[in-house]
């Protein structure tokens, strides 16, 4: 059976994730074949899938929206919560439910003062804030009169502009594919074209039209709804319907339908989603699924390459291989940590299979990022956490098959979801997957610099975790053997070496990028002197450690240093917001940073504990102890009672 464990497991996590990859038939409304639409949001295209779930973390920090009681709104039958494109259905097509629907955070008590909710709730609907509307309207205006920038602005202000706009941004989501007055928008439509054509051969007979008729008092109801959507919708998801015009213009459907209007028609597009929200609301899902796959086959004739690019999208949003590669990351370390105190094979053995399976799903996530979008591995924040973090898993592994010891496989997994946990964090922010800043043009010298310089870091994160679990062990445990210290601190200088050797070119390879980028190759940005400041630590130690000024205990606290510079590198330089590299900015983490900074500083004082404190040394010390008590013995023994010599007797 231990023979066959690590064979098992890995069966059981992979079945686990394959399983994932079944759909299963829909019934009622095809909220999936609807949530594959592409549409243009952040310059790039994009399912409708991809609005909903960074609209909804945006808002709520989740993906799914818990309903307190059962919801049969729009035909859809729940029971305890929505996922996120049944929410934005709702918002878009029945907003009168959907507002009902409890999906803004808030978690500041002052705000919730401010706007008389009550204190014990956190998730708060539509409703529930419109009354609050006004006052905090009057207080994100006096912010914005107050202070531009918002790294001066105190807790409460930054919730209050980050609820202002989370609620403008719902506004703007209902006002997307319907007018908020529409009841029958397919039927208002088609009406609106047939007053039009009246009202039009009316003025070709000389009759003078008059503004109060019925027709007329009708069609400007309808184009005013549509210049309204035209001025607030979201996403833009009328792509454009001639030949002549380029595929890459997208319009709001208020634009098209404005637009389409006024020459006596209605662009395809436009009626096609009036069909589906005249469906939903009416609660028919026949109806609803033959006009999105109408719509569907109207892409086909033109657009090919977004629809195939809104079902990419949205497999890989089903099939979250991140999520999926996180929680194999955290099995496969509390398999390690196992291994060390029952000095069991089968469990390292199936710690390092488990690393090596979250790992291949780490990669496949990985590189389809990568497809979808044309795009180097890193290019901002989120996709730099996913990369420190497969690249510190390969470092883990290679490791733990030099060593054996499940130090590797522990250091793997932890590194993958530590990274992966931050990456979930800063999605949270919307889109990972938005246009490119303009410096951040793709050439060979960005890809070969981010990737280089990466690797860096992740190198030295990795020499800092295995820092943490020489001191951890050392300290409060009795497995740090005099075997393993000596290994682990071969593992630090190894990893050390291959930081310095792959920061140094990266840096080197970002002059170049910055020299063809901004015509200088180096300029004292903040971005710049955080590398410079990795690739100096990680010589300083290396120095130290050749000239004899540290030994084991020195090597690991200056790892663990090199962990605090290294973080203030990738996160603490972007928080300043100023430079040419604060383009990944995000104040938010900041707390997180300094959490990390301090345990990295508590960990050095362990460190630094004399060894008597060590639980580990003071086994070794002991056996020593005794060790040199018993030879001492001996010898007393020896001087008071010679052997017999040879042939003296006994």
């Amino acid at each position: 059976m231990k023979k066959w464990l690590p064979w098992i497991l890995v069966a059981l996590c992979a079945g686990w994730v394959l399983s994932t990859l079944r759909e299963k038939p829909e019934t009622g409304f095809h909220t999936r074949e609807f949530a594959k639409l592409p549409v243009l949001l952040n310059g790039r295209i994009q399912p409708m899938d991809s609005v909903a779930r960074n609209t909804l973390l945006q808002l709520r920090t989740k993906q799914s929206v818990f309903l307190e009681a059962a919801n049969q709104g729009g035909g859809l039958a729940h029971g305890t919560s929505l996922s996120a494109i049944e929410w934005l259905m709702g918002v878009m097509m029945k907003p009168e439910t959907a507002n009902e629907q409890k999906v803004f955070r808030i978690d500041n008590p002052e705000l919730l003062g401010l706007l008389k909710l009550p204190e014990s709730g956190k998730y708060f609907s539509f409703v529930e804030l419109q009354p609050g509307f006004a006052e905090l309207e009057k207080e994100n205006t006096r912010i914005g009169q107050d202070q531009k920038e918002g790294q001066n602005r105190t807790p409460l202000e930054k919730q209050v502009v980050k609820l202002y706009d989370s609620l403008n941004l719902y506004q703007r989501l209902m006002l997307t594919l319907r007018p908020l007055d529409s009841e029958d928008f397919a039927g208002e439509l088609n009406q609106a074209v047939k007053d039009l054509a009246s009202l039009r051969a009316d003025d070709d007979k000389g009759q003078l039209i008059d503004g109060k008729k019925p027709e007329a008092l009708a069609l400007t109801r309808v184009l005013s709804g549509c210049q309204l959507m035209n001025d607030y919708a979201y996403p833009l998801v009328a792509p454009a319907g001639g030949p002549e015009i380029s595929r890459d213009h997208w319009t709001s459907l208020g634009a098209s339908l404005t637009n389409s209007l006024r020459q006596g028609r209605i662009d395809p597009p436009a009626m096609h989603y009036a069909r589906m929200v005249t469906a939903y609301r009416q609660g028919k899902p026949a109806a609803f699924n033959a006009a999105v796959e109408d719509y569907r086959q109207w892409l086909r004739q033109r657009f090919v390459p977004e629809l195939t690019k809104g079902k990419r999208e949205f497999f890989f949003n089903s099939f979250q291989p991140f999520y999926k590669a996180l929680v194999i990351y955290v099995l496969a370390f509390l398999l390690a940590c196992a291994s060390w105190f029952k000095l069991s094979d089968g469990l390292r053995r199936s710690a390092l299979y488990l690393v090596m399976l979250a790992w291949c799903i780490h990669t496949f996530g990985l590189v389809f990022r990568m497809v979808l979008e044309g795009r180097p591995p890193v290019t901002n924040l989120y996709s730099s956490a996913i990369f420190i973090g497969w690249g510190a898993a390969i470092l883990g592994m290679v490791l733990e098959k030099i060593y054996r010891d499940g130090i590797g496989s522990a250091i793997a997994a932890t590194a993958g979801f530590i990274t992966l946990i931050i990456a979930h964090n800063l999605a949270l922010g919307g889109d990972t997957m938005e246009m490119l800043r303009a410096v951040l043009d793709t050439n060979f010298w960005l890809a070969t610099h981010v990737t280089v310089v990466t690797l860096g870091y992740s190198a030295t994160f990795v020499a800092g975790f295995l820092a943490t679990i020489y001191i951890l062990r050392g300290v409060f445990s009795r497995t740090l053997s005099e075997t393993t210290a000596r290994g682990l601190a071969r593992m630090v200088y190894g990893i050390i070496c291959f930081a310095t050797l792959f920061s140094f070119v990266g840096t080197i390879l970002g002059g170049i990028w910055a020299d063809q980028s901004w015509g200088r190759f180096w300029g004292w940005d903040p971005k710049e002197n955080g590398a410079l400041l990795i690739v100096i630590w990680n010589a300083v130690i290396l120095h130290a450690r050749w000239g004899g000024m540290i030994r084991e205990r020195g090597l690991m606290n200056m790892a663990l240093a090199g962990n605090i510079v290294t973080g203030w590198s990738w996160f603490g330089v972007n928080m300043l917001g100023i430079g040419l590299h604060s383009y990944g900015f995000t104040d938010q983490a900041f707390w997180w940073l300094l959490v990390f900074v301090f345990s990295q500083l508590l960990l050095i004082g362990l460190g630094l504990l004399p060894k008597q404190y060590w639980r580990s040394f003071r086994r070794q010390d002991s056996v020593a102890g005794r060790l040199r008590f018993e030879g001492k013995n001996l010898t007393d023994h020896e001087k008071l009672f010679p052997k017999p010599q040879a042939g003296r007797g006994g």
